[in-house]
């Protein structure tokens, strides 16, 4: 019994202790304490910030801890911009400096202004040392003045990131061409967080206001990649207004590529700008048996030179565009290359949607559409009314018939139905398309109170991507109707058609024209099932 007592009261010790011990661990563990959220403080700069009669080549900015940089290729800025990057550390290291060294040689009595905007964060947690400024100038006196404004975008609900906001001083030497060949005077960017600019450090004058998507980040305006922005008038500084700046992309000059055989049937000429009134011409002899057709291929700035297939070494190529009075000559050299056969594909499969119509198109040219060797049935196997026709500038078969709801629909293509360009044939197809219930959609009624004069209106619905689901064309006051659509969350759009073509047109830098005004409907419209939705969009001059 005694023995029994001493093995308890040692087990009850070791207990006791392991407890004992567990909570000390406990208590003596460290929590990690709150997250870090404080940014990199600056503690001096070398030489000082707001230096004047600046001659050093380069900068430092300590810390009062360890920083990194991120991304600092498209947050640094520096006004007026060098030729030349310059030489910046920390790269792929920690430090508690920052070091800039310059390559070019500076202006004369000027004012620089250095912004890093958040590429400088601590190490640890990434915290950034938001729009970090060094200035300085070269001259006896800093520039004080400055200019802020709002850049949005012409078409989209948002203006992109890292836009370049650009001053250009109107001195002798500038013309409208100025954009396109040198940096300007000063420069900021609205980063990725915000759409607001200022610049600041500006001296007193008369300049010019722009806004780029710089998509070389070399500080001028390349009309083929990049959007851009203007201000009509002269900015005059000192100045109290803010600006607003509108981003578009301009239809580019007409410009014709190197073409190039892509199959042993094809060759594709690839172009910028209006190419519709272009005219393809071999001015190397072709056979007699060759036959040719040209096509725009569907949604991209190409022109498809299509042949029957010949043993060639090269053909000596003409296209001429006279409305943009170009003549260019081409030599294309034959290579290997796989040829392009015949291949179908449906607008819609599956489900099938009460508005868009429901065509097939193909990679090449058709030539003939035989409506006796296409059938289609519904659900209960009864024959549907339709017709097929043949569209050769979109290159498809467009159908028609009257969709109706909870419907089922077979259309069966026999071997022959569809022909191409050289003369191949469809094998035998089948599509299974299905509508919905009118219960499964919902009803959209907008009504748009506006002065008669904001007419004629395009109203576009699109989805929360912007990706256009319905539009519909408006030349008077009255409400628009989108019937029967997914349900789903939606943006509504209107383009102010001031010319009545039914399309949004875009600006144009050298002939001084602004884009056509697009607003949006300030809400998210969700639509639901079985559901009617009414909404108003008040617009005031």
């Amino acid at each position: 019994m005694a023995c029994i007592l001493r093995r308890l009261t040692v087990i009850l010790f070791l207990v006791l202790l392991a407890s004992a011990l567990w909570q000390c661990a406990r208590r003596g563990s460290p929590s990690g304490g709150p997250k870090d959220i404080t940014p990199p403080q600056l503690l001096r700069t070398e030489p000082n910030s707001m230096t004047v009669n600046f001659d050093a080549n380069r900068i430092r900015l300590y810390f009062d801890e360890f920083i990194k940089l991120q991304d600092v290729q498209n947050q640094l800025i520096v006004s007026p911009p060098l030729k030349y990057q310059p030489e910046i550390k920390p790269q792929g290291a920690a430090s508690k400096f920052l070091e800039l060294k310059f390559k070019d040689t500076l202006r004369e009595n000027t004012t620089y202004t250095i912004n890093f905007g958040q590429s400088v964060q601590d190490n640890n947690e990434g915290n950034p040392s938001s729009f970090l400024t060094y200035v300085f100038s070269t001259g006896d006196y800093i520039d004080s003045l400055d200019v802020a404004g709002v850049v949005k975008d012409a078409f989209k609900r948002k203006a992109d990131e890292f836009i370049s906001v650009m001053l250009y001083e109107i001195d002798t030497s500038y013309t409208d061409s100025t954009i396109f060949k040198r940096p300007p005077n000063y420069i900021t960017n609205t980063l990725d967080s915000t759409v607001v600019f200022r610049l600041k450090n500006l001296k007193e004058g008369q300049y010019k206001l722009f806004a780029l998507k710089d998509e070389a980040k070399n500080n001028v305006f390349d009309q083929n990649v990049d959007k851009i922005a203007f201000m009509e008038d002269t900015l005059t500084l000192p100045t109290d207004s803010t600006y607003l700046l509108t981003l578009f992309k301009e239809v580019p000059n007409y410009n014709m590529a190197v073409p190039s055989l892509t199959a042993k049937n094809r060759i594709q000429f690839g172009y910028f700008g209006d190419a519709s009134e272009v005219e393809i011409e071999p001015l190397t002899p072709l056979p007699d048996t060759v036959r040719t057709k040209i096509l725009k291929e569907r949604n991209k700035d190409t022109l498809n030179y299509w042949f029957t297939p010949f043993e060639m070494d090269s053909i000596l190529f003409k296209i001429t565009n006279e409305k943009a009075k170009v003549i260019d000559t081409f030599t294309v050299k034959t290579r290997k290359v796989d040829i392009d056969s015949l291949q179908l594909n449906p607008s819609q499969n599956g489900s099938l949607n009460f508005h868009d119509p429901f065509y097939i198109a193909a990679n090449t040219p058709l030539t003939n559409v035989d409506t006796t060797k296409i059938s289609m049935m519904d659900q209960d196997s009864l024959s549907v009314s339709f017709t097929a026709a043949l569209d050769t500038l979109e290159n498809r078969v467009d159908f028609d018939f009257k969709v109706a709801p909870n419907q089922n629909y077979q259309i069966d293509l026999l071997p022959g139905a569809i022909t191409d360009f050289f003369g191949e044939t469809n094998d035998s197809l089948l599509y299974n398309l299905t509508t919905q219930s009118y219960a499964d959609l919902g009803n959209l009624k907008f009504n748009i109170e506006a002065d008669s004069s904001a007419y004629p209106l395009i109203v576009e619905l699109t989805d929360e991507q912007g990706n256009l689901k319905r539009e519909s064309f408006a030349t008077d006051p009255k409400p628009i109707s989108f019937n029967n659509i997914e349900p789903a969350k939606y943006f509504i759009r209107v383009i102010f058609d001031e010319n009545g073509n039914q399309k949004w047109d875009t600006g144009d830098f050298l002939k001084k024209r602004q884009p056509e005004k697009v607003s949006y409907y300030p809400d998210t419209v969700e639509v639901r099932a079985n559901w009617e939705l009414e909404e108003t969009f008040t617009f005031r001059n």
